[in-house]
């Protein structure tokens, strides 16, 4: 492989390579301007499908963005022979001039976007195509037919330098690609940004992976388990769009700052239509405004909650003990009561949602008094039936035997009435827990009551005991160790039909009801088929900083594998004792002065006190997912929101001040696993206290 080229060295080859950047450009320009110029008044028939065509126009210009400091393209691949048709229409490529046919030795230029010149002839390859795969998965030993793979070196959005490798030459022996290197030191400043140019091949089977199976990804810190996530929702988005525009795709994470740090990455690979939400979003059926003790907690997130629920929701059922009698004109129907019972047991042996079988119990009523009518001579069709459904005796009946059902005031009264809950949880939790859930002050409505967030996830689990969950075509699922089992059952509910990707790390996992085993939780989450990948590479944080911080791992989550840095950078690592915290807001200036952005992560009680050193100090600062600029680089972070944030500098304050902070040593020790791994490019940590004695 040659290093990376100036412009005094190959100023033939790095000019083309820039003239056919100034092409692509324009190009681009021209794409974007031939959209803006449609002209749509002639071919909608009304308001309604202008309003329609016009925000898909608008939504396609938004994806035509030249973004200046954006490559266009990243990469080229020159073929020895010409790629197969067949490999750029599997997995229903939608984008006719991405198929690569040609002559031998055709060349493709692999970047965000797809870019076509006005004869529709392709100069920029969408990274998610097939022709692209060998950008990312082609190696000296498997070169998958390709002679040479450049990739390019950008300041800003100039083009500045490039590397080649032959991997067709057995005479070139394989070395590490320093501008990959490059580019994943780069410096962080403002929110994640793809991983796109450094997509690895064990990264690249999980993003390529089908739309029709469930994958379970295991990463510890600076594996890119996040990033694969998102550009696997952009390559399904790429290979299966119309499918996915019908059914939908959601991105669920941890927290709001976390989402906000994560949200320009699917708008930068052109996917602006995926939406974003935390679980708290999906179960916001009631105001939040209380908080559980863990123990509790723990009890309600435990997956026997669930036949809690249904057996309560199924109470509410009354088997039939009176006839019903049916007026229609001078006839009357009666429908003796043990009819009744029959139709409702075996409505109840279906076990089909409680709101479904109570709209089926007027029609298998009417059905009933149809028959009677035919026996009788008549000749009665659908809408009397729909008439006889509607008739006051029948509908009485129903509402005796089958009322409507509240799930937010089932779920008060099963914390609230201590005999209700003995009733339906008899043989599923035992006193003590019974005790430990049921509110000490009954509320007087559901209005009134302060929810926790463990009763919004049980009410979202009784609402869809009676009416059925929208289900999404893939729902990705970020941080997803710190899940409950209701919590995976609630997110579970979202794609029942549909597929999904788990993103996590047991050693991460911080609250008391973290996940034990993946199989465990896609268990509860109705994926039990989902293939596990485990990703070990940590291209994120340096050498010295995770062999630091895997010293926890025997402690948190022993067996599972550490990771293994592949950064060549080992990084700054500094412990540093100190006696004032003065000294941490100097180690934080050390440290701004290098470039990128800077954390200050601590417990958090220790916050205000550092909050206030920061600004005596005149050092701005600014919240966790607020974001970085050039003139404000410092975050002041929290332990407990620290967590799927990165920094390219971190002060930690008093790791065993974050491991107190926490109901319980093995959750402390996960804490501060999580705060010492946020680190790209250096960690200083910072003690007064002795350090906890599990970092030897």
């Amino acid at each position: 492989m040659s290093s990376p080229s100036d412009h005094s060295l190959h100023t033939d080859p790095l000019s083309r390579e820039r003239t056919h950047l100034g092409d692509s450009r324009a190009a681009l320009r021209a794409m974007r301007e031939d959209v803006e110029n449609l002209d749509i008044k002639d071919v909608t028939a009304n308001w309604v499908n202008a309003a329609v065509l016009q925000h898909q126009i608008d939504e396609r210009i938004k994806a035509l963005a030249d973004l200046s400091h954006t490559p266009l393209f990243f990469g080229r691949l020159d073929y020895l022979h010409a790629p197969p048709l067949s490999a750029s229409l599997e997995r229903g490529d939608p984008h006719g001039a991405d198929k690569a046919e040609g002559a031998e030795g055709e060349r493709f230029y692999i970047g965000r976007r797809h870019v076509h010149d006005a004869d529709g002839d392709p100069m920029v390859i969408d990274w998610r195509a097939p022709v692209s795969q060998p950008f990312y998965r082609a190696s000296k030993r498997d070169p998958m037919d390709v002679g040479l793979r450049r990739r390019f070196g950008y300041t800003g959005g100039d083009l500045t330098a490039y590397e080649d490798e032959h991997l067709s030459d057995p005479t070139e022996t394989a070395a590490t690609s320093k501008l990959l290197q490059q580019e994943i030191e780069r410096p962080r400043v403002g929110p994640m940004r793809d991983i796109v140019a450094t997509i690895q091949p064990e990264q690249d089977e999980i993003v390529r992976s089908g739309l029709s199976g469930s994958v379970c990804v295991q990463g510890g810190p600076g594996t890119g388990k996040t990033a694969v996530g998102l550009h696997r929702v952009a390559y399904l988005l790429y290979a299966h769009r119309e499918r996915l525009a019908r059914t939908g795709t959601l991105v669920i994470g941890p927290n709001k700052s976390f989402l906000h740090y994560i949200e320009q990455v699917l708008p930068a690979l052109g996917e602006l239509e995926v939406k974003q939400a935390t679980v708290d979003d999906l179960v916001s059926h009631v105001e939040v405004r209380g908080t559980d003790g863990a123990t509790a907690a723990v009890i309600k997130g435990d997956a026997r909650m669930a036949e809690v629920l249904r057996r309560a929701v199924r109470s509410h059922v009354t088997l039939p003990a009176e006839p019903v009698m049916v007026v229609r004109g001078s006839r009357r129907w009666r429908i003796p009561a043990y009819e009744l019972e029959e139709i409702v047991r075996e409505l109840l042996d279906r076990d089909i949602r409680y709101g479904a079988a109570r709209e089926a119990l007027p029609q298998r009523i009417a059905h009933v008094v149809l028959v009677q009518m035919e026996r009788s001579g008549e000749a009665p069709d659908d809408r009397v039936q729909d008439a006889v459904a509607r008739n006051a005796a029948v509908k009485a009946a129903v509402k005796a035997i089958w009322p409507p059902v509240d799930p937010a005031k089932l779920v008060l009264r099963l914390l609230t009435d201590a005999d209700f809950l003995a009733v339906h949880a008899a043989g599923i939790l035992d006193e003590d827990e019974q005790k430990e859930i049921l509110w000490q002050k009954p509320a007087r409505s559901v209005k009134a009551a302060k929810w926790a967030p463990a009763d919004a996830v049980l009410i979202d689990e009784a609402t869809d005991l009676v009416q059925r969950t929208h289900s999404l075509g893939h729902v990705v699922l970020d941080e997803a160790q710190d899940l409950s089992p209701m919590q995976y059952r609630a997110v579970g509910r979202r794609c029942t039909t549909g597929s999904a990707t788990v993103l996590g790390d047991l050693a991460q996992g911080t609250t008391p009801w973290a996940t034990r085993s993946w199989a465990e939780a896609l268990g509860h989450l109705g994926k039990s088929e989902a293939v596990i990948e485990e990703l070990t590479a940590g291209f994120r944080v340096p050498t010295d900083v995770i062999t630091y911080a895997s010293r926890l791992l025997p402690h948190i989550a022993p067996g599972l594998t550490p990771v293994a840095s592949v950064r060549e950078n080992p990084g700054f690592f500094d412990v540093r004792p100190i006696t004032a915290t003065g000294e941490v807001v100097a180690a934080c200036e050390e440290l701004l002065r290098n470039e990128g952005s800077t954390g200050l992560i601590a417990a958090d009680a220790r916050i205000p006190a550092l909050a206030e050193a920061l600004t005596e100090a005149g050092i701005t600062y600014l919240a966790p997912g607020e974001e970085t600029t050039l003139d404000t680089r410092l975050t002041l972070v929290p332990a407990s929101l620290a967590k799927g944030l990165e920094y390219d500098y971190v002060v930690l304050d008093e790791p065993q001040a974050v491991v107190d902070g926490e109901p319980d040593e093995r959750t402390g020790l996960r804490r501060l696993y999580v705060a010492l791994t946020r680190a790209v490019s250096g960690l200083t940590v910072t003690h007064a206290a002795p350090l906890p004695g599990q970092l030897g």
